[in-house]
């Protein structure tokens, strides 16, 4: 569970509901017909600028910040060190008995099954490059489309405001219609704000940061894959890992 993302969101929304409550109405703010325009104009004009498909894989994508726990690819990457040493004592044939402790890792597992089935180190980097980049990218077009609906998602909101200011000047003359019209003119408003700028924007801004660190450790796992196939030192691999990841990430297996 990604308690940050989490604890933000609800933080966040609750600080709103909190001001609402101790405003007097909170029930003044919830309208059917500004939930409509916002949420369902939102949905519908991304639905325009995207792919049905690119939309869905960006709902998943979210969810994930949201629901995805955390790997430990530290643990991952000490245990790679560790194997690196036994291949090069004992042969790339030690990987086998060991290749289920990365069971919850498809990418690592891809890369030392091409270890044991001895293909040649650039045939394992160029592959797991093109993997690489197809998981950057498919990252960045979710996180385009969140950005996409953050921006549109205030649009709408504006749009609700223009069509409670019409509702409102067409019933000047009957008092009690001016009031629901100017409601769903200014609760428009608020619902855009708080879709585009407290939900979909932060969560594309932490899919951008999580797509990043992503391709940090796929970067790891290429330089790991392709250095076991070389049989290179695992004490210069280290020194190479080390150099990939950030000072809080880094491992001393090898001291």
């Amino acid at each position: 569970m990604n308690n940050a993302t989490i604890i933000g969101l609800v933080a966040g929304l609750s600080l709103v509901a909190l001001a609402i409550a101790l405003g007097g109405d909170a029930q003044a703010f919830l309208n059917g017909r500004a939930l409509l325009i916002v949420f369902g104009g939102t949905a519908a004009v991304t639905l325009i600028s995207f792919r049905a498909s690119e939309v869905a894989e960006a709902l998943r994508a979210a969810g994930r910040t949201l629901t995805g726990g955390s790997s430990n690819t530290r643990a991952s990457i000490e245990k790679l060190l560790q194997l690196a040493e036994s291949a090069r004592k004992d042969g790339v044939h030690t990987l086998e008995r060991r290749m289920k402790e990365f069971r919850s890792n498809p990418f690592l597992m891809r890369a030392l099954a091409m270890v044991i089935d001895g293909a040649a180190p650039e045939d394992i980097e160029r592959l797991l490059n093109a993997e690489r980049a197809a998981a950057q990218d498919r990252a960045a077009k979710s996180s385009a489309v969140l950005r996409r609906a953050a921006e549109i998602a205030p649009a709408m909101g504006l749009i609700g405001t223009l069509v409670g200011l019409v509702q409102m000047l067409s019933v000047l003359d009957d008092p009690a219609q001016i009031g629901p019209a100017m409601a769903v003119a200014l609760i428009t408003t608020f619902y855009g704000a708080i879709l585009g700028n407290m939900v979909l924007a932060p969560l594309a801004a932490k899919l951008d940061r999580l797509s990043h660190e992503r391709n940090v450790y796929l970067g790891v796992y290429l330089a790991s894959a392709t250095a076991i196939s070389r049989r290179e030192n695992p004490r210069r691999l280290q020194s190479l890992v080390n150099a990939m990841l950030p000072p809080a990430e880094q491992v001393n297996v090898f001291s």
